[in-house]
């Protein structure tokens, strides 16, 4: 889910997981795609793999003339995947290319190529959130959470022309919301079927809730950009003369086309005031009570995607009972709140 495309500022890890999916390339291999992709010479004098994604391979170089990039490869085609998954490339492209035009902070994106799976992007300066927290006062992480909910809502300011993911093969493309959402929701239901990940409860019954609420869906009219994975290891942020500020999100592969409300999902993962700081951010109110029964169909659909995708990345046992135990709580919480 996330790479961190940083300047070393912080401890290396230490024993990276190493996942099944994710293209396992060399320093020779990144060199070439960069000379082929970038303008100008490129003498490569530093180069450090990223370990800590979940799906794409991501390296950083540091030139000779100053500039440092990252180059991110996605999986090859003959792995299996989620069906959401397909062609997430040339999503996160598509997520950089117009969330960069909306105002969005985001890293420069030099070259992509959704059909050959790569992109090369700035690399950044400041740290991800979580590896600053420990430095930042409680009066000032409040003001992040809520920097972040505004800045995060620029995405939302991007009309598709329909609903659904932005891929070739159009399966969860629709005119309405609750169409989209459903489909969405069906595609993750047989991702979990077909590699026999445990559900707490039947799958049918699971889609017969999010259908009980396409009039509530379909209050959703225009189709909006959302990056959909803005947890804390996807935001960056540096320290300046006048105190902590948002860098940039990354990692945009996960976005879709729908209710702009489906982003405080991962906006909203932290503390009851910080949750209220990320919602103010981004909203400059609270939510409704029709705009939290949204909020929870789209946690339903988050974490059926992280139980479907512990049987597809290669997970360890331990990482594997983690994502699965929070993931099937959290579900079931959800699911009792719309039968409520």
């Amino acid at each position: 889910m996330v790479s961190r495309l940083r300047r070393s500022r912080s401890p290396p890890q230490t024993d990276p997981m190493e996942i099944a999916i994710r293209p396992k390339l060399d320093r020779a291999d990144v060199e070439e795609l960069a000379r082929k992709h970038l303008p100008g010479p490129v003498e490569v004098v530093g180069h450090e793999e990223f370990k800590d994604g979940f799906f794409n391979a991501a390296h950083a170089l540091a030139l000779a003339d100053g500039r440092h990039v990252v180059v991110k490869v996605a999986p090859g085609k003959e792995h299996k995947l989620l069906r959401y998954e397909v062609d997430l490339m040339a999503t996160e492209i598509e997520c950089f290319e117009r969330g960069l035009a909306a105002g969005v902070p985001m890293p420069a994106l030099h070259y992509g190529d959704p059909e050959g799976g790569v992109m090369i992007i700035d690399r950044l300066k400041g740290t991800v959130l979580p590896r600053a927290r420990d430095e930042i006062s409680e009066e000032d992480f409040l003001a992040l959470r809520r920097e972040i909910g505004a800045l995060s809502a620029r995405f939302a300011t991007v009309t598709g022309e329909r609903f659904g993911y932005p891929r070739k093969s159009g399966r969860t493309v629709a005119d309405s919301w609750s169409a989209s959402f459903q489909a969405m929701i069906d595609d993750v239901l047989a991702d979990i079927a077909e590699n026999g990940s445990p559900l707490p409860r039947p799958a049918e019954e699971i889609a017969a809730i999010v259908a009980a609420e396409h009039e509530l869906l379909d209050e959703v009219t225009r189709p909006a950009l959302v990056h959909f994975d803005l947890w804390d290891g996807n935001v960056f942020v540096e320290r300046d003369e006048s105190g902590w500020r948002v860098e940039a999100f990354i990692d945009g592969e996960r976005a879709f086309y729908g209710d702009p409300i489906a982003e405080i999902v991962s906006l909203a993962f932290g503390a009851e005031d910080e949750q209220a700081a990320s919602v103010e951010g981004f909203l400059g109110r609270a939510m409704t009570a029709g705009e939290e029964r949204r909020l929870a169909l789209y946690r339903v659909y988050l974490m059926l995607i992280l139980i479907a995708e512990c049987e597809v990345r290669g997970f360890d046992e331990e990482q594997t009972s983690h994502q699965r135990g929070w993931s099937t709580e959290s579900l079931l919480k959800n699911l009792a709140l719309l039968e409520s």
